[in-house]
């Protein structure tokens, strides 16, 4: 039985908002109550002291009670986050089956490159982009390998193995939303790169000859801290040593003072750069272990899941226990506040034992910080697909053909379009068919048609599913000049940055896979003359190197092109319908040369006299 999304969301949207406002509630309830218990203390003091009704130790009862209650309050109040931000999570997901997801969600504009061969041209990234509609990863790493499968198209078996991870997850709303909850904290906390090197550096402490001197100079703490207490022992007439033992047991103290003074503050340096590292990394690393934790908890089956899942294990041990360890020795150093320690410190070394210990952490576990990294990247940018996969049950994985350049797609349409307005077309071409001619009057659908094609071509290689009916295509390269423009400061025209691109895209043909191209009015910064020589030219040397496309054109003298290349090339058109002096369009592209043009009728719909 196919899902019903927006009816699923609804109920768990309805259901968190409900646990929101009973956490209210207590959350007010424990307020007022923490305010009662602090006044009845008040009271108890004042009659303690001002009456001498009892004494004041009775104060201590509200006081644990007082410190109850907050510990209390500070759980209800996570636990309130939480819900909230799983409200949050329904919400925009809810917002994305309405079609009013634009401008709500990370727009990823960091990840365009203008230099990228599609990026721009097919609305990758920024507001209202495909990025925003797939992401729902709440941290930096999975944001980043979102985007990256984006950009580079996958082989077909890394594809395959992103399918079935993502029908794996399809259906598992609670991992999901449990993944998105505890992720978000580590949204903007945590930078993949430094963690990575920070736990891949070589040890500047595991050296034996420092690993010898701290063990000695311990002994040798213990030694004069021991020495201390016999000669206040002796001062105090507790112990009786004689006067050579007394000045023995006090040269031993100051001997072991000064000589583990000396010590701590010669490395003093190299200690406080690995305490302190140590104390950022383990914030960081404590922002994911949530993430980390539900993940090494969940029995997967598809492959690729089942490999992220054993990546996490180091040494057979999970990364629960690893980052344990690690919160344990922070907890440690942290306490290096409290005063007592702080006496103790030259006695006992409290500090490079720590610091060693923390040393012997990262060249256990350190390697595995780059893949608990890759993983929890992994399956954010999975769960992004596979709840889009789920939002929309009715579109299909891609099959991938081996024969190629191939690109057969039924009722293709546009992913970022709401359902009740996109309009499907089919196509087919590849094999003899390389080039498609596509003229058409003005918002007719042409462009919308380049980025239909270019957009399913990513999300097929990327791992997702497409829109559309089915889609049958070879490994592709996607070459796109569809939103180019002229550049002042760079002093570069657009009809410049064309054929700049344009150049990129011959140039990806000499790469490993054969390249899809789509090109939005062909050289239209330039005379018809030179408009028509050098097109030809352009899609003769696309054809001739095995690439496969559309250009499209206001410029019918272009569409001569298709017959010129005969047999691998044809002309396909998109029309509109004037009637009572109104525009109508239907988006279907249609075989042949469209006959007649819109550009008039149009200018004067807006009031030029033509």
């Amino acid at each position: 039985m196919t899902p019903d999304p927006r009816g699923i969301y609804t109920e768990r949207l309805a259901a968190r908002r409900a646990e929101i406002a009973q956490h209210e509630r207590r959350h007010r309830q424990l307020g007022h109550l923490q305010l009662g218990v602090a006044a009845g203390a008040v009271a108890l003091v004042w009659m303690a002291l001002a009456q001498g009704a009892f004494t004041i130790l009775w104060v201590l009862i509200p006081a644990a009670a007082f410190a109850l209650l907050v510990v209390l309050h500070e759980k209800l109040l996570h636990a309130l986050e939480r819900r909230r931000r799983a409200a949050r999570y329904f919400e925009k997901a809810l917002a994305r089956l309405d079609g009013n997801w634009a401008g709500t969600g990370e727009a990823g504009e960091r990840y365009n490159d203008p230099a990228h061969p599609y990026a721009l041209d097919l609305d990758l990234f920024g507001k209202g982009s495909v990025f925003e509609l797939l992401c729902t990863a709440r941290t930096r790493i999975g944001e980043d390998r979102l985007a990256s499968w984006l950009k580079t198209p996958a082989p077909p078996e890394e594809v395959g193995a992103r399918n079935r991870a993502v029908d794996e997850l399809r259906p598992c709303l609670d991992l999901r939303e449990e993944l998105a909850i505890v992720a978000e904290e580590a949204r903007s906390g945590v930078d993949p790169i430094g963690l990575a090197q920070w736990a891949e550096a070589p040890a500047s402490l595991r050296k034996a000859g420092f690993r010898r001197s701290v063990r000695l100079f311990t002994v040798l703490g213990i030694a004069g801290f021991i020495a201390l207490w016999l000669h206040l022992a002796n001062s105090a007439g507790v112990a009786h040593f004689t006067e050579n033992a007394d000045a023995l047991l006090r040269d031993l103290f100051l001997v072991a003072l000064l000589v583990n003074g000396w010590f701590l503050y010669r490395h003093s340096g190299d200690m406080g750069i690995a305490v302190s590292a140590v104390e950022e990394a383990a914030h960081e690393l404590g922002l994911i272990s949530e993430v980390l934790v539900r993940m090494e908890r969940e029995p997967f089956q598809s492959p690729l899941l089942s490999t992220l899942r054993a990546s996490l294990d180091s040494e057979g041990e999970p990364p629960s226990r690893r980052l344990a360890r690690l919160k344990h020795l922070v907890e440690y150093l942290d306490s290096r506040d409290n005063v007592f320690v702080r006496i103790l410190e030259p006695f006992v070394l409290w500090t490079p034992h720590l610091a060693l210990s923390v040393e012997d952490w990262r060249a256990h576990s350190g390697p595995a910080v780059r893949r608990w990294l890759h993983a929890a990247g992994e399956m954010e940018a999975l769960c992004s697909l596979a709840s889009h996969a789920y939002e929309h049950p009715a579109d299909p994985f891609p099959e991938f053909v081996a024969k190629g350049p191939w690109f057969e797609a039924e009722a293709l349409g546009h992913p970022l379009l709401p359902e009740d307005k996109v309009v499907r077309n089919s196509i087919c071409i590849g094999g003899a068919l390389q080039l498609f001619v596509v003229s058409g009057s003005n918002m007719s659908g042409k462009s919308t048609m380049l980025r239909t094609l270019g957009v399913n071509a990513v999300l097929a290689q990327a791992g997702a599913p497409i829109r559309g009916q089915s889609l049958r295509l070879s490994p592709l390269a996607v070459g796109a000049s569809i939103r180019l423009t002229d550049s002042l400061q760079g002093g570069v025209s657009r009809f410049y940055a064309e054929i700049l691109r344009l150049r990129q895209i011959l140039d990806q043909t000499s790469g490993p896979l054969p390249v899809l191209f789509l090109i939005d009015e062909f050289l239209n910064g330039t005379n018809s003359h030179d408009r028509r020589i050098g097109a030809e030219a352009l899609v003769r040397g696309l054809v001739q190197r095995g690439a496969i496309g559309l250009i499209t054109t206001h410029d019918l003298a272009l569409a001569e092109i298709a017959e010129n290349l005969g047999q691998s090339a044809c002309n396909v058109h998109f029309e509109d319908q004037i009637e009572n002096g109104q525009i109508h369009f239907d988006y279907h592209m249609r075989p042949g040369i469209v006959q007649k043009s819109n550009a008039i009728e149009l200018m004067r719909q807006v009031g030029l006299e033509i």
